[in-house]
């Protein structure tokens, strides 16, 4: 779930393609090699904004509102990462775009991670920002506000952006509580992928704010899965990750802005172009 600040456009021109029962909204910006990018909890294709002008100067960047977000009408079946990667796998083949640069963000970089996993073929390089491959990895104070999450709550987002801009770009904003409800369901549920992250064979970088969701330690030990942070690098890089793999933690950032920091975009960048 994200609750930093973001700016929505007054009008927006994006497609919508018809995958997995879902009328999937996107955007398309700026030309190059494609890159798909993916929003967190409770946001939209709008939140990423801030580091659009970057990523587009030498990308195609697809921008879709995942199931039940922005633009994307809900359907009846849990919000769960992994069939949300279907729905992006779905997109890809859709646009003929394969394969693809993939970036997620908190929800997001689960969505990207679950299409890496279940769909390897489509994407070249992966980037999962701000998400946890283990449930247990959060910190526990935040395990109990994430219990909080449903309808019930649904009065005191009211001042949110993420509120204003689902009131105002949902085809039914009605359904607000609702999502809250599906949200707070998916975080409830216990998960761990590590063996899964393990077997991952695209270059993948996780990034992380310094205090983010999960503590630096984490994103370490998920690395350590990618056979990084093992031995010195050496001084022509022999001693780095046999599969092209990074770690990027963000000096002075949060979960909760991390995704519109200019450093994001900049490790992305760095670490696409590699």
């Amino acid at each position: 779930m994200t609750t930093g600040t973001w700016t929505s456009e007054a009008q927006r021109t994006g497609q919508y393609a018809d995958v997995n029962g879902l009328h999937l909204y996107f955007e398309s910006h700026g030309h190059g090699r494609p890159l798909v990018l993916l929003h967190g909890g409770l946001g939209s294709g709008e939140m990423m904004d801030p580091i659009l002008p970057a990523l587009t100067a030498d990308h195609q960047v697809i921008l879709p509102d995942l199931q039940g977000h922005g633009r994307t009408a809900d359907i009846d079946r849990p919000l769960d990462t992994r069939f949300m990667a279907d729905d992006i796998a779905a997109l890809i083949r859709h646009l003929g775009l394969e394969p693809v640069d993939l970036v997620g963000y908190s929800l997001g970089g689960g969505v990207a991670l679950q299409t890496a996993i279940k769909h390897p073929d489509l994407v070249r390089k992966l980037v999962v920002a701000s998400a946890h491959v283990r449930r247990d990895a959060i910190y526990p104070d935040m395990l109990v506000q994430q219990a909080q999450v449903g309808a019930d709550a649904a009065e005191f987002l009211k001042d949110t952006p993420m509120y204003q801009l689902y009131q105002k770009v949902a085809p039914r904003p009605e359904d607000f509580g609702r999502l809250l409800d599906k949200v707070g369901a998916g975080m409830a549920a216990d998960f761990d992928y590590s063996e899964e992250v393990r077997s991952l064979r695209m270059p993948t970088m996780f990034v992380a704010a310094d205090a983010d969701m999960a503590p630096p330690a984490h994103y370490v030990d998920v690395f350590k899965l990618l056979d990084g942070g093992r031995r010195d690098g050496g001084w022509m890089g022999e001693g780095r990750p046999q599969g092209g793999h990074a770690l990027a933690i963000l000096p002075g950032l949060t979960h909760y802005n991390v995704f519109a920091s200019p450093l994001f975009p900049a490790a992305v960048l760095a670490f696409l172009g590699a």
